[in-house]
């Protein structure tokens, strides 16, 4: 089956490298989100990945301990280079070219972030991590999707979660919340729904980019929703 979509910008959060551990990576769950990426590119769509850190350290956390929110959000950032590198290993070792690329100069590791190298690399079948969030405090790696998304003119951002979509609640500490299968980026502002940050859904919003949220930990469910299935949330300006 064809894919319904070219070009997709990916976003897992640190917390998907964990598996079962309290913090750091899990080879388990970074060979499976390899294995899918490298499926991803058998059916011929173009993948791009920000991953955050949040499995190594979160920078806003520190902040409110006391640390200096640039120092933190630096840490934060660097952690995210950390799990670039884990997830490039892992799908060169499945025979597929990946590329890092850092907002934060750190030649010596990966390559520097430039949008059009970007877009290149991904024009002749390279996976392209996107490291470093957007390389400057106070932004989420949220936002960081969002922007590199629209940078690299995806057909679709794709958030993978630990739950199956967005919730009118918090799922984990209501068991009456339910799930929204379908939503504008004007209802999520106004009805505060964590889906992302406030910046990085205008910015979507602004650029008519959809998003879907998903749950990671489905096996094949990735593949699935880029192949048309409804999986997830859709999240789009209603137009």
């Amino acid at each position: 089956m064809s894919p319904r979509y070219r070009r997709i910008l990916l976003k897992l959060s640190g917390e998907a490298l964990m598996g079962k551990r309290d913090c750091g990576l899990d080879a388990e769950p970074v060979r499976r989100l390899a294995a899918e990426i490298v499926e991803l590119r058998g059916i011929g769509v173009e993948v791009g990945l920000v991953i955050g850190g949040g499995n190594i350290i979160r920078g806003a956390e520190k902040a409110a301990e006391g640390l200096d929110r640039v120092t933190s959000d630096h840490m934060g950032m660097l952690a995210t280079v950390i799990n670039a590198l884990a997830m490039q290993d892992a799908i060169e070792h499945l025979g597929q070219p990946v590329r890092v690329m850092s907002a934060l100069k750190i030649n010596q590791v990966c390559e520097d972030y430039i949008r059009r190298r970007a877009v290149r690399h991904l024009e002749k079948g390279r996976v392209v991590i996107f490291a470093a969030g957007l390389g400057n405090p106070f932004f989420t790696t949220d936002s960081a999707a969002s922007l590199r998304a629209i940078e690299i003119n995806a057909d679709l951002l794709i958030k993978a979660t630990k739950v199956d979509g967005v919730y009118n609640a918090d799922p984990v500490k209501d068991p009456n919340a339910e799930l929204i299968s379908y939503l504008t980026y004007d209802d999520a502002l106004k009805r505060r729904l964590a889906v992302m940050d406030t910046t990085a859904l205008v910015l979507c919003r602004d650029h008519d980019l959809p998003l879907r949220v998903m749950n990671v930990f489905e096996p094949g469910a990735i593949v699935r929703l880029v192949q048309g299935d409804d999986v997830g949330s859709l999240i789009d300006t209603g137009t």
